[in-house]
């Protein structure tokens, strides 16, 4: 064999490890999990209970939950008590290519009878309890070297001020809501009371920079002797952990499919519960476009390559050479899904095909007589 000869077949055996790598790591469902505040950013403090120890303490069990699970990889923010910048908080998340964000909280109230949890997705929703709750995790920065250049144009005590700033993630916010969602009804499952009637949205500074679907938690109210008493017990910490992590997996499945290895079957989606109901229960009218009218018995499923606040022409060149392209218009984003195929395992090539054209955060999903349904029951 000669000099040529010999090269072709080691760059042809590097394209073919490289390519297994890259889609074996596709493979991995990656989660960066972030406990609020740490070293001299104590958050909130009542009666002894401390917002950094406890959220330090969930965050790891549910590390250590998750660690069961094949084909999930966890990364931390910190999982000792250290203090991290909150713009350093996402780009861990975003270096680690995460698939989901996951940012754990414990709330406070100078009424110590104010009880729940909440669950926020990044957005710039003008309700004046939402904007207080960012406003109360953004003064965070002002702990931070140098946060008025770092920061610049943006004020953590006027929250509307990340307005100015440039938002690029809308693409997230349906899954972003989808797994917020997901944690609100494992939350319900255990007795939790869900405050502000479902998921919220406000603009929080460690969430803005976070390039994935992404979500803050406000575990329960430390400043409530009662419900932060639970928060600061080994048994009530390890509950709202695997409440989370139920979600946390139930999200997985849905998007990014199952596995039949895992150690435990994540909890059945309530029927009760409507998951895709807008922020706030607010009304929303759903459009559909180029979505063929399918009868009670039909299912479709469709891979879902982006969602953006701008019309496109589906043509191949408008999304990196994919044809069969659909849209639907919802919560003011228009959603673009390629192909369609009534089994799931042919959508998973589709999906496949959809990640290696640079669509990262596509996912399945599913409709049955042309209504979007939980593609487990789908699949069912």
């Amino acid at each position: 064999m000669d000099t040529l000869n010999k090269i072709k077949v080691i760059f042809t055996f590097f394209i073919v490890i490289t390519s297994f790598s890259t889609y074996s790591q596709s493979n991995v469902f990656k989660v960066t999990l972030d406990a609020g505040h740490g070293a001299h950013d104590f958050g909130a403090v009542y009666s002894g209970r401390v917002e950094k120890n406890i959220a330090l303490a969930i965050v790891l069990k549910v590390g250590e939950m998750l660690d069961a699970y094949p084909k999930v990889e966890v990364s931390y923010t910190r999982k000792t008590d250290v203090f991290i910048d909150l713009v350093e908080r996402a780009n861990i998340a975003n270096r680690a290519n995460s698939s989901v964000f996951v940012s754990i909280h414990c709330n406070a109230n100078k009424n110590t009878a104010a009880d729940g949890t909440e669950t926020y997705v990044m957005g710039m929703n003008k309700i004046a309890s939402n904007l207080e709750a960012a406003k109360k995790e953004n003064s965070v920065i002002t702990l931070e070297k140098d946060y008025k250049r770092k920061y610049e144009g943006f004020d953590p005590n006027s929250p509307e001020t990340m307005i100015g700033m440039k938002l690029m993630q809308e693409e997230y916010l349906e899954n972003s809501i989808s797994l917020a969602s997901k944690v609100e009804d494992e939350f319900e499952k255990i007795g939790k009371k869900i405050r502000g009637g479902g998921v919220k949205q406000a603009p929080f500074m460690v969430l803005h920079k976070a390039y994935m679907p992404r979500i803050l938690i406000e575990t329960g109210f430390i400043s409530n002797p009662v419900e932060g008493n639970i928060l600061n017990s080994e048994e009530g910490q390890k509950e709202i952990a695997r409440s989370i992590t139920n979600a946390i997996i139930r999200y997985k499945n849905e998007y990014y499919g199952s596995d039949a290895n895992e150690p435990v079957k994540p909890s059945p989606k309530p029927v009760t519960k409507d998951t895709t109901a807008p922020i706030n229960n607010t009304a929303d009218t759903i459009k559909a476009t180029n979505l063929e009218s399918k009868s009670n018995n039909d299912t479709v499923f469709k891979v879902q390559i982006t969602a953006i606040s701008k019309k496109l022409a589906l043509i191949p060149k408008n999304f990196k050479g994919l044809d069969r392209i659909s849209v639907t218009y919802e919560n003011n984003l228009y959603r673009y899904m390629y192909g369609e195929t009534s089994q799931y395992e042919a959508a998973k090539k589709l999906l496949e095909e959809a990640k290696s054209r640079g669509y990262e955060f596509a996912f399945i999903t599913a409709f049955v007589g042309g209504k979007k349904v939980n593609v487990q029951d789908a699949i069912k």
